[in-house]
This record gives C-alpha cells, sequence and structure tokens, in this order.
C-alpha cells in the first residue's frame, strides 16, 4: 500500500486526540495499541522519505581546578 501525506496527517491526528480507529486510504483501520500506531507512523514517515531523527549533542565539562 502507497500512503500519501494526506494518510500521515489522519494518523498523527488520531495519535494525538487518543483514538484507535483510522480512515485510511477508503479503509478503517483500528489498532490495538498506541505502539502499533507510531510503528505505522514510523514507516509511513520512512516511505515518504520523512526523518525526524533528533540531533545528539555531547557535552564536555570544562573544570578551572581540574577534574576530581
Amino acid at each position: 500500500m502507497a500512503y500519501t501525506q494526506d494518510d500521515l496527517t489522519k494518523l498523527q491526528k488520531a495519535i494525538s486526540k487518543g483514538a484507535a480507529e483510522v480512515q485510511l486510504d477508503g479503509e478503517r483501520v483500528r489498532f490495538r495499541s498506541l505502539d502499533e500506531m507510531l510503528r505505522l507512523e514510523r514507516k509511513i514517515q520512512a516511505e515518504l522519505g520523512i526523518t525526524e531523527r533528533p540531533t545528539r549533542r555531547m557535552h564536555y565539562p570544562k573544570t578551572s581546578t581540574g577534574w576530581r
């Protein structure tokens, strides 16, 4: 099944509302859990080429008297 941006938007709205059912591509889909919905959201984002990876930053402590 080829997903569209509209499908992703509908799924994200359902997740934010706490709904367990979504109508995707003319079919009503009932999800068992939030985890299942989030997995489908990541799958649709991957198919559409949307990546939302957070940037990771490394912090190094600086001390004036040394590390004790």
